[in-house]
């Protein structure tokens, strides 16, 4: 059976408020973990009223402190706006805390607008040395060697699992050259999927950390008892991106009864290209979609976005797609 996890954003809701977003995150991660998810991320973005989960590390303690099993992580840390030692001893501290539950997702993209990248005192070109900063995180990360005078501490012999995530085929390339798993952020960027897959697959050389080639995607699920419910519930997540074009901040929104009044030709062309790795729909119809992703990419485990208004048909959301998977094995 392909394994299922989940991305979190810890969106805020219109009518709500950023502890409430954090603390839901919490609770749906307790109830994944009962539902048998493998693991659950969360996401480095800056400067987005709608996103609580920029500072990660401590979003991750959050959520860990408050389960028990569930593998909990980074979805990713967007490297190049950190020194590689720094995230060393958060997530050592981590991986100390919560012992053989912690994982590390690394990305290339400052997860953010150029102005705030300044804020964060970054350089753009950072994103350059990518590579040689997920080799000296994984040095920081393992023992200490003989005559090393600078020691993450705690971090250290953690050995913390590092995953190199992206959407281009820089990072597929990066993965298969140094032996880590691969996730694909298909749920937003899915152009260069199966491509990517590919060359991952083809190109992969083992490592200590990992002996074969592991792949994650990323797909957008709305489920709910009726597709025709499903299709009202994706309507927030449809607004979100039209926001994202439009140049808007607003917080989450609720369903409407008519998306097409709402955006434009445009607006709807962009956001279908960006959301195409997207099922939507009844537990059948979830079926049908998970059994053709999993088909298309062959991929170890599918991560879940599942960006709906209400928490309670939220949870129930997650249910259904738990529910389904463990009938496709």
């Amino acid at each position: 059976m392909t394994a299922l996890s989940i991305l979190e954003l810890g969106r805020v809701r219109q009518g709500s408020d950023r502890r409430t977003a954090l603390d839901e995150a919490r609770a749906l991660a307790r109830q994944a973990e009962a539902w048998g998810y493998q693991r659950f991320w969360v996401a480095e973005h800056h400067n987005m009223p709608t996103v609580t989960t920029a500072a990660t590390s401590l979003v991750i303690q959050h959520i860990a402190a408050g389960t028990t099993t569930i593998r909990v992580g980074a979805g990713g840390i967007m490297l190049p706006n950190h020194a590689p030692y720094v995230i060393a001893e958060q997530f050592g501290t981590l991986a100390t805390l919560f012992p053989g539950r912690i994982d590390l997702g690394l990305g290339r993209a400052p997860g953010t607008d150029q102005l705030t990248l300044r804020a964060l005192r970054r350089d753009p070109s950072n994103s350059d040395h990518f590579p040689q900063d997920v080799l000296e995180l994984q040095a920081f990360l393992g023992p200490v060697q003989a005559g090393q005078r600078i020691e993450a501490v705690p971090g250290s012999d953690t050995d913390v699992p590092l995953w190199i995530l992206g959407s281009s085929l820089f990072g597929a390339q990066l993965a298969a050259e140094l032996g880590l798993p691969y996730g694909f952020a298909s749920h937003f960027a899915p152009q260069a999927l199966d491509t990517a897959l590919k060359i991952y697959r083809e190109r992969f050389k083992p490592s200590e950390q990992l002996s074969a080639p592991y792949t994650l995607v990323g797909i957008n699920v709305i489920a709910a008892d009726t597709d025709e419910e499903a299709r009202r519930l994706a309507t927030s997540q449809q607004m979100s991106f039209a926001g994202i074009f439009r140049g808007a901040r607003d917080l989450m929104q609720p369903p409407i009864d008519d998306i097409e009044a709402y955006w434009s030709p445009h607006e709807k062309a962009q956001a279908a290209q960006m959301l195409a790795c997207s099922v939507v729909g009844s537990p059948e119809t979830v079926r049908k979609g998970l059994r053709s992703m999993t088909e298309r990419t062959d991929a170890d485990e599918l991560m879940i976005v599942s960006d709906i208004f209400d928490p309670e048909k939220r949870l129930r959301s997650f249910e259904i797609i738990a529910e389904v998977s463990a009938s496709l094995s």
